[in-house]
């Protein structure tokens, strides 16, 4: 299933570059932009990862702040 151009609009809604949008265009078939979707989507999950555990360690600091270490 190929994407319409008015489609491409949700690759920008879900954070791709220019970039990314161009190269998934010239995927060969179904197969190849599922498989680079799939990949864009461990990458995202990736960043939320390595910002829960910045966060982690923010609450963790301001724990020991509020209780005076």
């Amino acid at each position: 299933m190929m994407m319409e151009p008015e489609s491409w609009k949700s690759l920008v809604d879900v954070g791709c570059s220019q970039d990314c949008i161009e190269q998934y265009k010239r995927l060969a078939d179904d197969e190849q932009r599922f498989l680079y979707l799939r990949q864009y989507r461990r990458c995202l999950l990736d960043k939320i990862h390595d910002k829960q555990k910045q966060l982690d360690r923010l609450d963790y600091l301001l724990h020991q702040l509020k209780k005076g270490g």
